[in-house]
């Protein structure tokens, strides 16, 4: 303890230490960014069993949640943009200065930016970015419920990260992939009030509104009150019963069933399923060598121990649970890095083709929709034209001719002869249309 006690130090020495550890944290700042931008290009918290970068600092750096997303932001960035190693470690940037740039850095701009951000607060730093990069919308809330305290509003900081979100790693695509950070946005907040009771805040849309409303309607003589919270618990467990039938065929009533012929070497029975996920507790099964346990519950997926194409089977014995991260970690160890890369790459491809030849079909079917479209109005047109010629001729003035008209427009099927027939029952009282119909 006597480490921390300076009451020995005098006024100058405090402020030169003072002075010479900020610095010193500076440049350990722009280290630690510069590992962890390393160790996440290289994806090492796969085989430490962590399912993700966050997962990884949070857990065995003991980082806090928003540290940990603050960091990998900034590490990212500065991979990516070296020059913001230097500014960390030499003071002109601080970390929050990082994580308000790093969205709007690119090639062009980034020396640029860099410069007119250095020495800057953060405040000025975001009115810096308001000016230039202007926003037509404000920023998303997340209201936070305090225990003591009603309902309150408070704004997300900037680089504030919901711990259930995902990250990004640079080699996926898939927006799901284990690596990504998602950016501050408008999410649930869940605040412990008590140790068995929780508060939880969220936003939803009219229709949303307009379907609890209905299922508290459905629900009035079970929940007289209509409490949320109660419609909101007997919701999930009408949810988590059908996603448990499709993730794994889970069932109060199990028949065994006799396995389905098929020609997908991958396609895993139900009755597979449904053992191994409650073998593997429904988590992530990847340990490392020294016996920890990946803890994802997220994303997982059913793999074959011994990969298909080398003849692995799809039993209790022979499948497990991974996560999207490990999954892809464990495909790279058997058939190669370079390997699955490619892979990955022709299914993308594949998919950007797929994509490419539905916009077209619906481009086409649009045009066609379209060309219909143009044709009949142009034949109803048409028709408005000789029905209006005939009743102008009878001598209707042309203000009665033209509604008349607008109420043919709703017999599209109807011949030339029906239409006047039913303009003139429109127009005309009954003796009267009878006589002008025997002059037509």
């Amino acid at each position: 303890m006597r480490t921390y006690t300076l009451t020995h130090l005098s006024d100058a020495v405090l402020l030169r230490d003072l002075i010479v550890l900020v610095a010193q944290e500076r440049t350990a700042t722009a280290a630690v960014l510069a590992h962890i931008a390393e160790v996440d290009e290289r994806r090492l918290y796969l085989p430490a069993g962590y399912p993700s970068m966050h997962a990884y600092c949070v857990a065995e750096l003991r980082l806090s949640e928003d540290a940990a997303y603050k960091r990998i932001q900034a590490a990212r960035a500065a991979r990516q943009f070296p020059a913001i190693f230097t500014a960390v470690a030499e003071g002109r940037l601080h970390l929050a200065a990082v994580c308000l740039l790093a969205p709007h850095l690119i090639a062009e701009n980034a020396d640029e930016l860099l410069a007119a951000a250095a020495h800057k607060t953060k405040s000025d730093i975001e009115q810096l970015l308001a000016q230039r990069f202007p926003r037509t919308e404000l920023l998303a809330l997340a209201g936070a419920i305090a225990a003591s305290s009603p309902l309150r509003s408070e704004q997300l900081a900037p680089g504030q990260v919901d711990s259930n979100v995902p990250e990004r790693v640079g080699a996926f695509t898939d927006p799901l992939a284990p690596g990504q950070v998602a950016s501050p946005a408008q999410r649930p907040r869940v605040t412990p009030l008590s140790a068995e009771r929780f508060a939880l805040q969220f936003t939803i849309g009219k229709e949303t509104l307009d379907k609890l409303r209905y299922v508290q309607a459905l629900l009035s003589h079970r929940v007289p009150s209509g409490d949320v919270a109660q419609v909101f618990d007997r919701a999930l467990d009408v949810l988590r019963g059908q996603l448990e039938k499709q993730k794994f065929a889970a069932t109060t009533k199990p028949r065994p069933r006799p396995r389905r012929s098929t020609n997908n070497k991958r396609h895993i029975p139900a009755q597979v399923r449904h053992a191994v996920w409650q073998r593997d507790q429904g988590q992530c099964a990847f340990v490392t060598e020294r016996g920890q346990r990946c803890a994802s519950r997220k994303f997982l997926e059913f793999d074959h121990i011994d990969p298909v194409a080398r003849g692995g089977e799809a039993t209790v014995e022979g499948i497990r649970l991974l996560c999207r991260g490990h999954n892809q970690y464990e495909a790279e160890r058997t058939f190669g890095a370079g390997f699955m890369s490619e892979k990955r790459e022709e299914a993308r491809r594949a998919a950007a083709e797929a994509r490419k030849r539905a916009a077209a079909a619906e481009a086409e079917a649009r045009s066609r929709v379209a060309e219909a479209q143009a044709r009949s109005r142009a034949v109803a047109d048409e028709h408005a034209r000789d029905v209006m010629a005939c009743l102008r001729e009878l001598g209707f003035r042309a203000g009665e001719a033209r509604r008349a008209c607008e109420f043919c427009a709703t017999l599209p099927e109807a011949s030339l002869e029906e239409r006047v027939r039913a303009a003139l029952k429109f127009m005309c009282p009954k003796t009267r249309a009878t006589s002008l119909e025997a002059r037509t």
